[in-house]
């Protein structure tokens, strides 16, 4: 910290102490003022009057009046403008007095509003003024009088600009720390949507791969000593669906890798366009999958496409997982209008209930997180038991926004 930086540091933590020596500073230039004759016969001249005690009294009660003039400013423009008065109807010749009424004014328009400022300093500016004029040996016109007029109306003008610069630098200062908190808590927020993303991610990769994994390696020990040959299809699945699980994890990890980090995944996201071979993977798994795609286009948003694909696997795998035995499901992709609506229904099997995710399963994730996908896009999700068995799951996902964009 500079020499000057430390100063106003401890100006700032020591109001007291620099006040009072201001007001030494006021009381020596009003003594010393005091022996000045003003008319001398080649101008000011010096040690040719000498103060009255009286004189000397009021200084010294107006400079004492200083030390305190931040703590009650109003108190002490009234006592220093009180002292200047008896200066002025008593003092011969008078002295210098009236500096203290100057700066106790400006203390009290800076501290103070502008149109309380201006009613103040007119009270004061015409009070002593015309005091000055009015008492006296001195002609009205003396400049001794019109030099209160002016040093009082310049008091007054110096404290409002003081007063009208704290307040800008006081607003800057509250606009920047307003904006910083404003940006600190963007990036807060940020983050949470970005982990609440990847959360879901790595919940559909995993939920759907491991179902898959976990179904085909049944089958596989179920008829690894009778039928050898579908046992090690079944095992070609599991591997097919491991490779894939870990792919899709490395691709979604990556995305936590700082800029720079070598190897990063260059795979795009999963969308429409991989749904039949998601598809074959639960065909392969024992549930029969019937697919109906309209023409929802090539060109879908990718966030779009992303969440489609994450609906519709999320879906097939609650299927897989809940359905009784010999479930069906159907999965319908169509454009309507503005959006793409994607419904997966099941006919709940022999007595299952598809989707519903149960609490012995310690989930419901997957539908939570099918329905914060949706909603972050601006459209609606609703799953649910059909009427007479089964679950039905149904997205309406916006493709161009109400002002035209694509979403």
């Amino acid at each position: 910290m500079t020499t000057l930086g430390k100063g106003r540091c401890w100006a700032r933590t020591h109001p007291l102490a620099v006040d009072a020596t201001l007001a030494t500073v006021v009381l020596v230039c009003m003594v010393v003022g005091s022996f000045a004759e003003p008319y001398g016969e080649h101008g000011p001249t010096w040690g040719t009057r000498t103060p009255a005690l009286p004189s000397l009294l009021l200084m010294a009660l107006g400079a004492l009046a200083l030390c305190f003039r931040r703590r009650a400013p109003w108190t002490v423009l009234g006592a220093t403008c009180a002292a200047s008065l008896t200066e002025l109807l008593t003092g011969e010749p008078r002295a210098p007095v009236v500096m203290c009424a100057v700066i106790a004014l400006f203390t009290v328009a800076a501290t103070t509003d502008r149109s309380t400022t201006w009613r103040i300093g007119l009270v004061t500016m015409t009070g002593l003024t015309g005091v000055a004029m009015l008492s006296g040996s001195l002609p009205w016109y003396a400049q001794e009088n019109l030099g209160i007029f002016a040093w009082t109306g310049m008091a007054a003008a110096a404290g409002d600009a003081v007063r009208s610069r704290r307040a800008f630098v006081d607003a800057i200062r509250e606009r920047a720390e307003r904006a910083e908190r404003t940006r600190e808590e963007e990036a807060r927020r940020r983050v949470a949507e970005e982990r609440l993303r990847i959360a879901r991610d790595l919940h559909d990769v995993v939920a759907h791969h491991i179902a898959l994994v976990n179904v085909q390696a049944g089958v596989a020990a179920h008829v690894m000593d009778k039928r050898p040959d579908q046992a090690k299809e079944a095992l070609s699945h599991v591997r097919d669906a491991s490779r894939s699980a870990l792919n899709e994890l490395r691709a979604t990890v990556g995305l936590l890798r700082q800029t720079g980090d070598p190897e990063a995944p260059t795979e795009p996201a999963p969308g429409l366009n991989r749904l039949e071979e998601l598809v074959d993977t639960f065909r392969h798994a024992g549930l029969p999958v019937e697919v109906a795609l309209g023409q929802v286009g090539l060109d879908l948003p990718a966030a779009v496409d992303l969440a489609a694909f994450r609906i519709i696997q999320e879906a097939l795998t609650n299927v897989r997982k809940h359905a009784g035995p010999g479930a069906q499901a159907e999965v319908s992709v169509v454009r309507v209008g503005p959006n793409v609506e994607v419904t997966v229904i099941d006919d709940g099997g022999q007595g299952g209930q598809a989707g519903a995710e149960p609490n012995t399963d310690g989930g419901g994730h997957g539908l939570l997180g099918m329905r914060e996908r949706v909603t972050a896009l601006g459209g609606s999700c609703t799953a649910g038991p059909r009427y007479g068995g089964g679950f039905r799951v149904h997205a309406i996902l916006p493709v161009i926004t109400a002002k035209g964009g694509t979403a």
